[in-house]
């Protein structure tokens, strides 16, 4: 049998050990542009400039205005395991800092050619201090303000193999650009500048956190955004998450923040992901910007050199405020909700809109409804625009709007004239000022499948199915949290074959079919009669529903059912439920349902995540039309 020769164990030089480390701390460029970024903003910095070569691989330059180090710092800071940032154990499992290993700085000297170039206020000049492959040379008198510059060089310069590794310069770029987006979203009180190859990229200068996130996010996923400020036994989340309906394919806009520290965390993610379960489509990742704020010695930051992983004391505790304030805040997806979500500050409140529907600049809260704040004097004349009855009777017209429609007889000036506002007669009748709710009044169905509707705006499309089913699963919940599911006796029961297995879990679950609002019988041991239903479930499915639910209770087990497994549960009761296609809806059985969307939380969904309905405003049918052109 062959093997490795017999060798002597010997100590390991201190260079080679340096490069070892490296390949931990600095993985590839965006790492190293991480670590020296984040030393800046340890030492109070508040601008920030990156200079970047051929993606990070010839050129990773940071400059800052924070206090800089005296001469005699400057080689202890390119060595190994030396920090100002802690001082003892119990310092560690306080730290504040971003940076705290003393790793980084010496990992990418041990790499890469390495110049320091610092100043304090109280000194009269700069010093600048290079390194190469661990190597350090003297300190030299040099020209700048206070503040400090790191400017790497040829990074793996020193270890060729693992350069071989590293993608396109465009890539590498990517990964920096990705890397700098973290930290200025951590930090707003910060002026930050990125340039590649010479070329201005990014400029975000300092502002609140609401104009950050539009900055940094885009105006899209600002738009789309819904603030929170929750918090309970010291700890405290903040931020915004996306809307449903501003979902994406892929990850790539989610951000955590731990004590001002970017993580990936699993904690984390799985609450936020477990808040979104009933309001996102199973493809699609949430979008969210969010920063969790506790007593450092609640969480171990400690836990791996690029310091993205944390490990929470108590990480029920965390998994339970996070799921609770993100569920909150998603709670208030529904037409008519904008602005109820979060505080007013300017520092986290930020725009929130309908499904579609845009909330113009300087729309203010001004004590009205959100849907009469919404478009201003021009769009509130457009609103006041006769509705046409599209195929509808003239009786039904006039029940819904107060007035008949115009008859093609009066000639073409008839509808010149001043048009009456499309109210409601028995709403007018009440003297209320809420007169013209967000999702306004149905007018028709198209094909069975949509229901049309006039609101200020213009054209509301409601997917009838998907906002019934939202409709009927949220009076599912509030039902069975209050006294379980109410059952609904048929006239005649009905019957339904079963298997022995089925038989069995009827008799040994009959108090938990009956919470669910479910009353089955056995008439046999392969017959059973049902002859109670939830009133909120069709009874041509109550034989479906049924056998799902005893193959869920033969799985998991009544408790489980009815906590773990209770919101699947009652989304399945829900989607049978719910109207079908080609189902005719009168005029009042629509604007019932309207009316309960605007009513119940998260109606801009359904259970399975799809959007319930979308809002086309009066100025972009205008300009099919071409009309004012």
């Amino acid at each position: 049998m062959s093997g490795v020769p017999l060798r002597r164990i010997e100590r390991l030089n201190p260079a080679l050990i340096a490069q070892i480390a490296a390949g931990e701390v600095v993985e590839r460029p965006a790492a190293a542009l991480k670590e020296l970024v984040e030393n800046s903003l340890d030492a109070g910095a508040s601008e920030v400039a990156v200079h970047l070569g051929e993606g990070g691989i010839r050129l990773i330059r940071v400059e800052d205005d924070g206090h800089g180090m005296p001469r005699e710092d400057l080689a202890l800071a390119l060595t190994s395991h030396a920090t100002s940032k802690i001082r003892s154990l119990d310092e560690l499992e306080h730290v504040a800092s971003l940076g705290f290993r003393g790793e980084a700085l010496a990992s990418i000297a041990a790499i890469a050619e390495v110049r320091l170039l610092a100043r304090t206020a109280g000194d009269s000049a700069a010093w600048s201090l290079r390194a190469s492959g661990g190597c350090l040379g003297e300190p030299e008198p040099a020209a700048r303000t206070p503040g400090c510059t790191v400017s790497v060089e040829e990074l793996y310069a020193h270890t060729p193999a693992r350069r071989k590794f590293l993608k396109t310069a465009a890539t590498e770029f990517g990964h920096c650009d990705e890397a700098l987006r973290r930290l200025a979203l951590a930090r707003p009180a910060v002026s930050w500048k990125l340039l590649h190859n010479g070329r201005l990229v990014r400029h975000w200068p300092a502002c609140s956190l609401a104009a950050r996130i539009s900055d940094v996010m885009g105006e899209e996923f600002a738009q789309a955004a819904l603030a929170l400020d929750h918090q309970a036994g010291g700890v405290r989340l903040s931020g915004v998450v996306g809307r449903p309906a501003a979902a994406r394919s892929g990850r790539d806009a989610q951000y955590a923040y731990v004590n001002g520290r970017f993580v990936r965390d699993r904690v984390l993610s799985h609450a936020i992901r477990q808040a979104y379960d009933d309001v996102l489509h199973h493809d699609r990742q949430p979008a969210y910007v969010l920063y969790l704020e506790l007593d450092p010695a609640l969480v171990d930051v400690n836990v791996h050199p690029a310091k993205t992983e944390v490990r929470f004391r108590d990480s029920g505790a965390v998994h339970r405020l996070v799921y609770q304030a993100v569920q909150h805040a998603l709670a208030q997806t529904s037409p008519g909700a904008a602005g109820a979500a979060g505080p007013a500050s300017d520092d986290s409140a930020l725009p929130v809109v309908g499904a579609g529907a845009a909330v113009p600049p300087g729309a203010g809260n001004t004590g009205a409804p959100a849907w009469q704040r919404s478009g201003g004097a021009q769009d509130w004349n457009r609103a006041r625009q006769q509705a046409w009855p599209l195929q509808q009777p003239d009786q039904h017209y006039a029940r819904l709007f107060g007035a008949a429609p115009p008859s093609a007889a009066a000639g073409p000036l008839a509808a010149q004239a001043p048009a009456a506002p499309w109210i409601p007669a028995a709403a007018a009748d009440t003297g209320s000022p809420e007169v013209l709710p967000p999702l306004g009044f149905a007018i028709a169905q198209l094909h069975g499948v949509y229901i049309l509707a006039q609101n200020p705006l213009g054209l509301v499309v409601v997917d009838m199915h998907a906002a019934h089913e939202r409709v009927v699963y949220e009076r599912l919940k509030a039902a069975f949290g209050e006294q379980g599911l109410p059952c609904q006796p048929l006239l005649i029961a009905r019957s339904m074959a079963v298997t022995a297995l089925e038989a069995a879990a009827i008799e040994e679950f009959a108090a938990t079919l009956a919470m669910l609002g479910f009353e089955v019988a056995l008439l046999g041991p392969e017959q059973a009669a049902i002859r109670s239903v939830p009133a909120l479930v069709d009874e041509q499915a109550s034989a479906s529903l049924v056998r799902t639910l005893l193959a869920e209770l033969r799985e998991f087990g009544a408790s489980r059912v009815l906590t773990e497994r209770r919101d699947q549960l009652l989304a399945g009761f829900a989607c049978h439920g719910a109207v079908r296609a080609n189902r005719a809806l009168t005029l009042p059985e629509m604007n019932a349902l309207l009316r309960d969307m605007e009513r119940i939380e998260r109606a801009d969904q359904c259970n399975h995540g799809r959007p319930t309905w979308r809002q086309l405003e009066l100025r972009d049918i205008d300009q099919w039309f071409m009309r004012g052109q």
